[in-house]
């Protein structure tokens, strides 16, 4: 437990959880690479696609972020029979929020596609790949819950090699099916969605052979018997708030986009590169971010509660320092790095004024990842979720709406709303933080 105090063992378990990060990025995006050769206009579909996938995706990660949360306190304390209720619960409930995307993704999305806006030479091919991909949400599901199970118990490693081998075949597959080499027919689009189900797949079934190999956790219904309701509540206490303020900053973002969309594929196409390279900038604010959860779960689980604090300003530093560092590295290469996707002028051009405005944006994002999970970790879980979920719209939604649908500042207009947006939050959580309010809950009062 005393490594868990270490600065130098929180940034070990960082790396291989960013590579993780990283590797699952790609597999989410390399659809959106590879098909830039192919079609701009299918790559605008994706974007599309993708927008509605990154709902269904990050409420599934806000769920298994919070079995990450609770079974770190569990195994921190060393009580099995709560682990092993608390994995089963976890799973029950990932399974049916899963079955219920699937149901969306199938049923429901032309619909969706209408509201946002979405130019009809391309309605079609976006419908496709998010039934594709989309009717696959359980697969996605359970392996973002295993993965979570696997990181609890430090066993980092193994998550990044799973990872690693999916990546290599959603490559693979891509190449084939979207080209169509070694005879199989030219599917573009649909072939990236494909490709993207069937790695996803064979990485579940890896993954799950990992979670037998290294962990004690018992999937078995017989510990729902006693105690399961007050787990199950413990649970939901986290993923739920959690879920709906991704969920409300995700439906905000389609909005958003339905804003963008009017102005052209060529746009929405340069939305979609500047997003993708943002990721890669915060990716591993994520990843310290994740890895500071899990430390944060074994102290207050082994009452280390002054601990907590110290871990988290050390971190954050770091976020802001590689977050920043990172877009401005993006930035000053981006003539080179648009280039990979696209030669047309006006699109480089767009892109650069856009990755620019994004240094900024990503200042207050890295900030807002940490701390979001920091403030969920140790209890704090009402403030980022109400703050949040009103500045998405307030905020975010409502000064994109003014700078780019009336002021006609276009997609750099909208990048600058959303940088305000991300400081404002940040700036917010990063006080919260500091008032130390959250120790009263571990702290007796009398020692506060």
């Amino acid at each position: 437990m005393d490594k868990m105090t270490r600065n130098s063992y929180l940034f070990k378990m960082s790396l291989p959880i960013f590579v993780e990060l990283l590797l699952q990025l790609l597999v989410g995006n390399i659809d959106q690479i590879m098909v830039s050769h192919y079609s701009q206009a299918s790559v605008a579909a994706i974007v599309n696609g993708n927008q509605i996938m990154n709902i269904i995706i990050i409420t599934m990660n806000m769920l298994s972020m919070a079995t990450t949360v609770v079974l770190t306190q569990c195994l921190g304390a060393e009580d099995d029979h709560k682990s092993n209720q608390l994995c089963v619960l976890s799973m029950m409930v990932i399974g049916t929020v899963s079955v219920l995307s699937t149901c969306v993704a199938l049923f429901f999305n032309r619909p969706i596609f209408r509201l946002m806006n979405i130019d009809s030479a391309i309605l079609h091919e976006t419908c496709l790949y998010l039934m594709i991909v989309g009717g696959f949400s359980l697969v996605q599901g359970l392996y973002l819950n295993f993965a979570a199970i696997l990181r609890s118990h430090t066993r980092l490693k193994e998550v990044m090699a799973v990872s690693i081998l999916m990546n290599v075949l959603n490559i693979i597959g891509n190449a084939i099916l979207i080209n169509g080499l070694f005879g199989f027919p030219r599917l573009g689009i649909v072939g990236a969605a494909i490709s993207t189900v069937i790695s996803k797949t064979i990485g579940l079934v890896c993954i799950y052979i990992v979670f037998r190999k290294y962990t004690k956790i018992k999937l078995k219904f017989k510990y729902l018997k006693q105690g399961s309701k007050e787990m199950l509540f413990k649970l939901l206490k986290i993923g739920i708030p959690s879920g709906a303020e991704n969920f409300s900053y995700n439906l905000s973002q389609i909005c958003i986009l339905s804003i963008i969309n009017p102005y052209g594929a060529a746009v929405t196409a340069t939305k979609g590169y500047c997003s993708l390279l943002a990721n890669f900038a915060y990716v591993y604010a994520i990843a310290i971010s994740e890895a500071v959860q899990i430390v944060i779960g074994y102290l207050l689980g082994s009452g280390k509660v002054e601990e907590v604090g110290k871990k988290v300003w050390w971190t954050l530093k770091i976020s802001i320092a590689v977050c920043v560092g990172m877009m401005f590295i993006i930035w000053l290469f981006s003539p080179s790095v648009l280039g990979i996707f696209t030669q047309d002028g006006e699109m480089l051009a767009l892109g650069r004024q856009v990755l620019f405005i994004d240094i900024f944006l990503e200042f207050g994002r890295a900030i807002n990842i940490l701390m979001t999970k920091s403030l969920i970790s140790v209890g704090e879980i009402k403030l980022p979720i109400c703050v949040g979920i009103s500045f998405h719209w307030a905020v975010a939604l409502l000064l994109s709406y003014i700078f780019g649908g009336v002021l006609h500042l276009g997609l750099q207009g909208i990048w600058v709303a959303m940088a305000i947006d991300e400081c404002s939050r940040g700036l917010i959580y990063f006080l919260r933080f500091r008032t130390n309010k959250w120790k009263k809950k571990y702290i007796p009062a009398e020692t506060f």
